[in-house]
């Protein structure tokens, strides 16, 4: 057990590493430091203040020379020497990237390069309302799912069954937008149940701002997790284990909810760990609309205003918990099932 986490903990360094390095040449090979300087200061902004803002974020010494991006290396061509010559600086590895993923191995996250705010602090602002609109959407969607499905394979190829399935199709293929705008009109704008626009975070008051979007949220997911759900359920109510609890005259509740439900555990084990990081990273479309100050909404104007600081952290983090929730997907499954051992 304890050589496998080790292993597989070692296993993370390189993909994190892949997953940030293909973030960091996106912001500093395809568009420069320069060009981000210019984008966040505006185009009209003067050589030193131009300067200024690259020497703050690291992208100059203190003597206005340019940081290396990758290598503190130096390539040459000089008379004696026709080829190309690769001269190794002093420290190789004092360069942007390098200095940056010292940074994140501390858990250092930097600064925002648009308000130079630590994101560490905006990331802990927008935590909160992320959760308190991702959270009860994930566990009241969950049981509702789950719940939906069984009642589907409980009573399967009847008209209750077809239905449910065309209703399950009919609301994976309306996009979120649409849920949004229309609940926006009807329970804002018609009946004034729900704010349209906001969010306050003081009680129950927040009730107020977090219903509307925990509604869209769980019947704009719900459709395709009962599908997947009732696939899941139908595979195991044709297994052998079935047919034997149901001649010994078990109930069909008791199959359903003991015999089946825990030997799909593997698959919705799969299906549940593997959302618990997008529930922490918060929804891009939801809290634009709504205007919810969450880290969905954080990411969206990160990217709006090209701020790398921002975009950099919230991939570091992202890519780190959704290695932890594969990581803890294998120790659930063992939980789970006693055939599976972790080797």
């Amino acid at each position: 057990m304890l050589n496998y986490l080790i292993r597989r903990l070692l296993y993370m360094v390189p993909i994190l590493f892949g997953v940030m390095f293909l973030t960091f040449v996106l912001f500093n090979v395809v568009n420069t430091p320069l060009q981000m300087a210019y984008r966040i200061r505006g185009p009209k902004a003067s050589q030193q203040d131009i300067n200024n803002w690259l020497q703050n974020h690291g992208y100059l010494d203190e003597k206005g020379n340019a940081i290396p991006t990758f290598l503190n290396v130096a390539v040459k061509r000089t008379p004696e020497f026709p080829w190309v010559r690769v001269k190794i600086g002093e420290r190789p590895f004092d360069s942007l990237y390098f200095r940056s993923m010292k940074r994140f191995a501390t858990f250092d996250l930097g600064t925002s390069f648009a308000t130079d705010e630590p994101v560490s602090a905006m990331l802990k602002r927008g935590a909160i309302p992320s959760l308190c609109i991702t959270l009860p959407a994930f566990v009241v969607g969950l049981f509702l799912a789950v719940g939906t499905s069984l009642l589907l394979v409980f009573v399967r190829d009847s008209l209750i069954d077809r239905w449910g399935t065309v209703l399950c199709v009919a609301g994976m293929s309306i996009p979120i937008t649409v849920y949004v705008i229309f609940g926006q009109w009807m329970a804002a704008n018609l009946f004034h149940y729900f704010p349209a626009f906001g969010f306050n975070l003081e009680g129950l008051t927040t009730l107020r701002f977090i219903a509307l979007p925990v509604t869209i949220m769980i019947l704009s997911g719900v459709g395709a997790d009962v599908r997947m759900y009732r696939a899941i359920f139908l595979e195991e109510v044709r297994a052998d284990y079935i047919r034997t609890a149901q001649a010994k005259g078990a109930s069909h509740a008791r199959v359903l909810l003991v015999h089946m439900l825990k030997n799909g555990a593997i698959s919705l084990i799969t299906l549940v760990v593997a959302a618990l990081p997008f529930l922490i990273m918060g929804t891009l479309v939801l809290e634009s609309f709504f205007g919810i100050p969450g880290l969905g909404n954080l990411m969206t104007n990160a990217i709006t205003t090209s701020d790398f600081g921002v975009i950099q952290a919230d991939v570091y983090l992202g890519s780190l918990l959704y290695l932890f929730g594969l990581l803890l997907t294998d120790l659930c499954y063992a939980a789970a099932d006693p055939r599976i051992r972790l080797q």
